[in-house]
Formats: C-alpha cells, structure tokens, sequence
C-alpha cells in the first residue's frame, strides 16, 4: 500500500483523531487531519490543567468494569489499546509516567503540553498534513459512503452565507467529540448531520457533571466555592444497591461538584430523569463511628455556642456547619443522636444535573449498533466513529482517555483492513 497510498481525512483533531492518524500514517496512508479550531487536541491540555490522567492501573477486570453497560462493546477496542499500552506509547514519545497512590497514571512532569508536543512533532514528521480552522458541514454528496467520499468543510474567514471547500478521501475517521466544552471544539453540531444520514445517535447527556440543590441565597452566598474536604458520599439506587464514594466535594452557587459527586454522575442523572430528584448522603465525618460523633456533641458545652462546641468537639466547622444549618430543623441542634445521625449521613436532595457545555464529558452519542466491529458505519462504506461521539461514557479517573485513544486505534486499524480489502478487490 505504500506504493499507491490511499488518502483518509480523519475529521477531530481529539485524542481519537490523532491517534488514528497515527496508524494510518505508520500504515502508509496519506493522513489529512481536519479541525476546526486554531489548534488541535485543546480539550486534551483542558483535561490536564490540574494534571494529565491518562489512564489507570488497576486489575483489567476492575478497569473494564468501569464502563458499565457498555463494557462488552469496548472491551475488544482495550484488548487491542490498553493502559499498558498507552503507557508504552507516552514512554516512545519521552514522556515517562508513574502510577499516583490512587492508582491513576499521570506523566512524569504531571503536564500535558510536552506530551502533546512531541506527538504532533512525530506526526507532522511521519507525513500527516492538518488543517485548522476547518469545520466539518457534513457531505458533499447524495451518497456519502463508496469509493471516494466528497467531505464539506466551512473554513475560517467565510462569509455568513457558508462558503465550503470540498476534499475528498478514499476514507474517513470522525472523531468530533460529544457534546461538552463547546468553545473547546466539541459541541455535538454533527448530531444533526448523522440524523439526516438515518444514523442512530443516543442524545448527548452531561457526565461527570455537577448538580443543583436550590440553595438559600444566604448558604450559596456565603460558601459557593468552599469545598467539603475528604467526605463519603453515597446513593442507593432504584435496585437498592449502595454506592459511594470518598473525596472532596465542592459547593457551588447551583449545587456540588467534585470527584464523589463526578463517579456517580451517571446513577444520579438517570436517577432524577426517572424520579425527578436524587438524595444523596453526605458523611462529614467517615473517620469516626456514629458513637464516637454522639459522645463528641453530647459532650457539655457549657456557655459555648453551638457552632463553636462542634468546631471543638467533632471538628465540624466553615461550610460543614453551614450545610448542617441549611439542611436540618433547628431542633435538631437540641438532639445530640439526630445531629450525630446527620453529620454521619446528611441527606441532600439534588435536582438537576449541570448544564451538558459544563460537564466533564457527555453520554450518548452514535449507538455502537449501527457500527460494525471496526467501527465503521454499517450504512456509509468507509466511514469510522471513534472517541467521545460513541455512545459510552466512564468517570474520571483516566478511564475517559484510555477509551479515547483506544477507539481512534481501533478505527484507524479498521480503515486500514478495509482499505486492504478494497486493494484486493482492484486486483481481482
């Protein structure tokens, strides 16, 4: 093939895109890269402004658990691009990694711009051409899928009445993204264009997301921004099974967010879309037994106040106070058993997930039935999904960029075997 190179336009310039780019640049293909803003992987630095997690190490039974429903569907696309993996490329790129105390995988210096970096240099040398400031509108044809696929792109400086520049690709690997951080380039505007196509698409719903809670004015005002250090948070579903989840919480003007409140994002969104409302527990105090807490607060206080006998006694202060007095009777402060019980299991009613241009990431997204086993759309010959606007999602934890990058290696391997087969069937 690397004779007579076929050219593939992959359409995303995401983790999924760049890195079925780089299989099928390494196969011999000619590799244009379409994206539509100034600069490609944005949403990949995002994601490692607080420090890049990459992946996570931990039994492969455990990690594929981690995508629930969808385990079955992505568990061959791990097989072939796993958190070893992942690790061994970042090392290829000279970016060494080590595995955190939780287990998550980071890179040596914590950062994702050299790593980014060194990826690009790899791939402009390997011979992949990008092209920035180009938004995909779609196809420029009745029959998007055959032999050669006319693509439409609106590039930057157009006019408002949409001026196109039209290419063409032998095959194409879209990897646009779900439908979170808009203004990073992934904003779900390909929904629509897959609907017209008669594409199955889940609708994009936020993940790893925040909720509202209706605060008072006087509770948001005074603590929006404050965070609930080391809680458990737990919920227990329509099932009745228990789940939760140790960390920091923090409060916003609508509600909480932060990484408990992120790993059961998906239980309490489908949650409040059945029942209209999610209680979650809050234990303020998972370090002691609810006798331990009663004896504290049963303690005699004397003249102290209230809030000051808490601070001294159970070290509860600041913003768990405030949540105390904004979610219970006052004459639970009278009752040192009801006060204990709430401090150990504060219920909060949540009800709304944050808007879906908030979230982390977004659920939903072509429905793995209308792909075949390489990724490819089973009506368009030719064209490959891969990354965020498949129909999965994870919690953080490095689980969201594993999938990604194994997903564009899966399609990038998928073109490859199908434009194999196309070559064959020339020669017959």
């Amino acid at each position: 093939m690397k004779n007579n190179p076929y050219k593939v336009a992959v359409i995303g310039g995401g983790p999924a895109g760049l890195m079925a780019a780089e299989v099928l640049v390494r196969g011999g293909v000619r590799v244009d890269v379409y994206d539509a803003m100034p600069t490609v992987g944005r949403k990949l630095l995002r994601a490692g402004k607080g420090g890049l997690n990459i992946t996570h190490a931990e039994p492969a039974d455990d990690f594929l658990s981690r995508y629930g429903a969808r385990r079955a569907e992505l568990q061959p696309l791990l097989d072939g691009f796993g958190p070893d993996a992942l690790r061994e490329w970042a090392h290829g790129l000279g970016i060494p990694t080590f595995v955190g105390s939780s287990g998550r995988v980071f890179p040596a210096d914590m950062k994702a711009a050299p790593l980014l970096r060194a990826w690009l240099h790899r791939l402009r040398e390997a011979g992949v051409h990008f092209h920035l400031r180009h938004r995909w509108r779609g196809w420029a044809d009745e029959s998007p899928g055959g032999k050669i696929i006319a693509l439409r792109f609106a590039t930057a400086g157009v006019d408002a009445v949409g001026s196109e520049v039209v290419a063409h690709a032998d095959a194409v690997v879209l990897a646009l993204g779900g439908g979170s951080w808009a203004r990073l380039g992934s904003d779900g505007a390909w929904v629509p264009l897959f609907a017209q196509r008669g594409i199955p698409v889940a609708p994009l719903r936020p993940a790893n997301c925040g909720f509202d809670a209706g605060w008072s004015a006087h509770f948001r005002e005074k603590f929006a921004g404050h965070p609930l250090k080391s809680v458990s948070v737990s919920f227990t579903d329509a099932a009745g099974h228990s789940h939760s989840r140790r960390g920091d919480v923090m409060v916003t003007a609508n509600g909480v967010e932060g990484g408990p409140i992120y790993a059961l994002s998906a239980m309490l969104r489908d949650e409040i879309e059945a029942r209209g409302e999610a209680v979650i527990r809050i234990d303020l105090a998972p370090g002691k037994n609810l006798q331990r807490v009663i004896a504290e607060i049963d303690h005699p206080r004397g003249s102290r106040s209230m809030s000051s006998h808490l601070q001294s006694r159970a070290n509860i202060r600041g913003v768990q106070s405030g949540l105390l007095r904004e979610l219970l009777p006052k004459e639970d402060f009278d009752h040192p058993e009801r006060l204990a019980a709430a401090i150990k299991s504060l219920p909060l009613r949540l009800v709304a997930p944050r808007p879906l241009d908030e979230a982390i990431s977004s659920a939903g997204g072509v429905v793995f039935e209308a792909l075949d086993e390489h990724l490819m759309v089973r009506n368009l010959p030719g064209v490959f999904c891969a990354g965020e606007m498949l129909d999965w999602e994870a919690s953080t934890g490095g689980y969201l960029l594993t999938a990604c990058f194994a997903s564009g290696h899966h399609a990038g391997r998928g073109v490859m075997e199908w434009l194999e087969g196309i070559r064959h069937s020339g020669k017959d």
